[in-house]
């Protein structure tokens, strides 16, 4: 996955990390066919909602305190707005289905499409 431009962030790889996550969080046909279906790009290859997760939550940061990581990774006041809200999305499904649920299990949850919608916008405006 290339992402031709990067900011002038102080962390650009870690960026080029949390981009990679929310759009995988934002496609769900990659999500049948990588998470579900297991049919990975290259050998050596792994990715699956949980890894997604503990990246923007745990090694960025970015869901868990986004404006903490203001300059560092997100640039400006927008892109911290849409990760608080896909940190929501992902939050109130968590809530709801559990944290031990399959992959296959959370993207038929009702609330999957927000957490879509939602990776969807913050990929948008990390993107402009």
């Amino acid at each position: 996955m290339e992402f031709s431009e990067l900011s002038d962030v102080s962390f650009p790889e870690m960026r080029r990390s949390v981009l990679s996550a929310v759009l995988a969080l934002s496609d769900e046909a990659y999500q049948r066919r990588v998470w579900i279906g297991r049919q990975y790009p290259q050998e050596g290859y792994y990715d699956d909602f949980t890894m997604n997760v503990n990246i923007l939550f745990d090694d960025t940061l970015v869901l868990e305190n986004p404006a903490s990581t203001l300059g560092t990774i997100l640039e400006c006041e927008e892109e911290v707005e849409v990760m608080a809200a896909l940190a929501a999305a992902i939050n109130d499904l968590i809530d709801s289905e559990g944290g031990q649920k399959m992959d296959a299990e959370y993207i038929v949850s009702p609330l999957w499409r927000t957490v879509v919608r939602s990776a969807a916008k913050a990929y948008d405006v990390m993107t402009r």
